[in-house]
């Protein structure tokens, strides 16, 4: 099945990179740490002949839904599937040099990225498109999307193994008051007990296996009204869910640290969030090392979608685009 990912915010991610900058250099690296769609590095090894990519994501079956998109251009990228968590295990600083072992490009897993000698790279430049792409809401069939009856997995992993944690173990293992700590701390969800409180008394008769029937019991649990109004009553609770499975505010905090640690400098950090609790993580970290005087911001305020863009693609009303300069 081919991407139907629209990426967002895709000329001032890229742009905001300033690659042109790089235009005489040869062999420019960049860390693409959400492929997705792989959006962001179709278009940047167009414009920019002398880049190469590093892809990073952990959900397997990104890089077959999107490969047909990089024919002729195989030998500039280079995929790994790995969560952008593992950027210090993958990229180590010892020994670090310009070299390059982009032969055949393609997809790496497990440990076959030793064979690119990882640990010699410094990045130009590093993405990060954070949330869920539209392949996942549409196509991935782990429960992600509340239009459709799936499996209450919504784990980003293509095959997750029995032991890693899904939705389904939260909403009929959890207790009743964690169930409301995450539904209200990570959706901002404000009939967060209501809903708890119903998925404990629904799961007494039969457990909540996919999302048709967690659709159901937070649709009886919530007034009337909040059902009708433009946003859907179950959002919030599925972004709380989905955040809690794949710790992904922890996983932002890491990734945003390692990545710093591996960029030049001189290079950029492009990072799109999508929701509050996203962006302040973002926030506080460009803050923080501006405070330090390791960073400059390249733009005070968050970029956002113009009104074409939006009418387009309606996912990225809430997108925010944050940009920062490595300068020590």
């Amino acid at each position: 099945m081919r991407s139907v990912h629209k990426t967002v915010l895709l000329n001032e991610t890229i742009d905001g990179l300033n690659l042109s900058s790089l235009d005489k250099k040869d062999n420019v690296l960049i860390l693409d740490a959400t492929f997705g769609g792989g959006g962001h590095s179709i278009e940047i090894l167009k414009r920019y002949p002398n880049v190469k990519i590093i892809a990073l994501d952990q959900d397997k079956g990104a890089w077959e839904k999107a490969k047909d998109k990089f024919k002729g251009l195989e030998k500039r990228i280079s995929f790994i599937n790995k969560n952008f968590r593992d950027i210090d295990q993958i990229f180590q600083k010892e020994n670090l040099k310009d070299s390059y072992a982009f032969t055949q490009g393609g997809i790496r897993t497990g440990n076959q990225h030793d064979a690119l000698n990882l640990s010699n790279y410094l990045f130009d430049g590093i993405i990060f498109d954070l949330g869920l792409s539209s392949d996942q809401l549409e196509n991935s069939g782990r429960g992600f999307s509340f239009m459709k009856n799936e499996p209450l997995l919504m784990t980003m992993k293509e095959n997750p193994l029995p032991e890693d944690l899904t939705a389904m173990d939260i909403i009929n293992g959890w207790s009743e008051k964690s169930l409301a700590d995450i539904i209200y701390g990570y959706g901002e969800e404000r009939f967060s007990r209501r809903i708890a409180k119903a998925i404990i008394e629904a799961r007494k008769l039969n457990s909540i296996e996919n999302t048709e029937d967690l659709v159901k019991v937070i649709s009886d649990s919530v007034p009337a009204s909040y059902r009708r109004q433009r946003l859907h009553f179950a959002t919030r609770t599925f972004q709380a869910l989905r955040i809690a499975v794949n710790d992904e505010l922890g996983v932002l905090e890491k990734g945003l640290e390692a990545g710093l640690r591996v960029l030049k400098k001189g290079g950029r950090i492009s990072v799109i969030s999508f929701h509050s609790l996203e962006d302040r993580i973002v926030k506080r970290f460009f803050k923080d090392k501006k405070d330090k005087e390791e960073v400059i911001l390249i733009n005070k305020k968050p970029i956002i979608a113009n009104e074409e863009e939006i009418i387009n693609n309606p996912r990225s009303r809430s997108s925010k685009l944050r940009i920062l300069e490595k300068i020590i």
